[in-house]
């Protein structure tokens, strides 16, 4: 926690922790109360036998910025972390001013292969082995195929990931993993779909950033966000990866900051909230929609 002014939350992904955002948050400390926690089970943070839900992380953030004494903030959040952000913004949509997604879970089925593997019966007893001296050397073998290959290939994404892969190593951290991926992904792919609750965002400034080139979480899911977002902007980062507030950080913070001083905090309408409820409007998924701007990525 660094800065002040007005708070911005960010949330990271699976497997990752705070630090991923370390090239955003000095710069943004200056105008800005910046707020980035390693999620339960992750960096730092505790790896306890507890509840790794997507509800329950949002919970958390409620119970962090209570005790940090934070009223509201806008909530900037990666792959499970935009999961995570948009149930904050359905649980607690009087603490949220904006909604920032990247790469975000929960707006379809797919992600990338080896996650449903991840996820499936017995890849606890798997993991560790595949840590080992030999399999290390060996996936530093195959790189190349691991970073090109059609339908598993992590292009510019792979060293970053492989960094993050070995923390999985320790017991501890590897069960609070697979605790939060189960309870997100099967062997069929995400089994959280907000969709059907995205039109509860009327009136909350979105912003969805995505690279081209995500295999984790396909962009085409930003499309399908996109159209069902009432307002939202959608941004592309062309041939980034998973991880484009890394891949090409003083673009992303450049997007950032503008979507920050243009757009009002939202407002919390509690009788509109009701009336948006009582209605049950259902996501509505029209052809793709026109204008998405695309930047180049550093990559």
């Amino acid at each position: 926690m660094a800065g002040r002014g007005p708070a911005v939350l960010f949330l990271h992904g699976i497997g990752d922790d705070s630090s991923t955002w370390l090239d955003l948050l000095a710069s943004l400390s200056g105008d800005y109360t910046v707020i980035a926690p390693d999620l339960l089970g992750h960096g730092a943070s505790a790896k306890p036998r507890a509840d790794y839900s997507v509800a329950a992380y949002a919970c958390g953030m409620r119970d962090l910025l209570t005790t940090l004494d934070v009223d509201r903030v806008t909530v900037v959040g990666h792959s499970l972390g935009g999961g995570v952000a948009m149930q904050f913004a359905y649980q607690f949509p009087e603490r949220c001013e904006r909604l920032v997604l990247v790469g975000s879970g929960g707006v379809g089925a797919s992600v990338h292969p080896l996650l449903r593997l991840a996820a499936a019966p017995g890849a606890g007893l798997v993991m560790p082995l595949l840590g080992t001296r030999p399999a290390l050397a060996a996936m530093r073998g195959i790189a190349e195929l691991l970073r090109v290959s059609e339908g598993l290939g992590l292009g510019p994404d792979l060293d970053y990931v492989l960094t993050r892969y070995v923390r999985l190593l320790e017991p501890g951290s590897r069960t609070a993993f697979l605790r939060t991926l189960r309870s997100v992904v099967d062997w069929r792919g995400q089994v959280v779909n907000m969709l059907d609750r995205c039109y509860l965002t009327e009136g909350i400034p979105t912003l969805l950033a995505w690279g081209t080139d995500d295999v984790v979480v396909p962009s085409g899911h930003a499309l399908r966000a996109h159209r069902a977002m009432p307002g939202s902007k959608l941004v592309l980062f062309e041939g980034a990866g998973h991880f484009p507030h890394r891949s090409d950080p003083q673009r992303f913070l450049e997007i950032l900051r503008e979507f920050l001083t243009s757009t009002p905090p939202a407002r919390y309408d509690r009788a509109r909230w009701g009336e948006l409820l009582r209605s049950g409007r259902q996501a509505d998924l029209p052809g793709p929609p026109a204008d998405i701007p695309t930047v180049s990525s550093g990559t």
